[in-house]
């Protein structure tokens, strides 16, 4: 099942909306291609987004 952002990772909770929703989309696709083990897929894409987010603003 892919998470929403109304059905996500404890680890997702705080972080800023827009970074969340990037790391809910970072994490599916991360799902999909199994380019990191499930245990990691979390982290990753939490770390991918909120660089996203850093280059993003600038």
């Amino acid at each position: 099942m892919d998470w929403t952002t109304e059905h996500f990772p404890l680890e997702m909770k705080d972080l800023d909306p827009r970074v969340r929703e990037k790391a809910i989309e970072i994490s599916n696709e991360l799902r999909i291609t199994r380019e990191v083990s499930e245990l990691n897929i979390v982290e990753v894409a939490i770390n991918r987004a909120q660089q996203w987010f850093i280059n993003l603003e600038g």
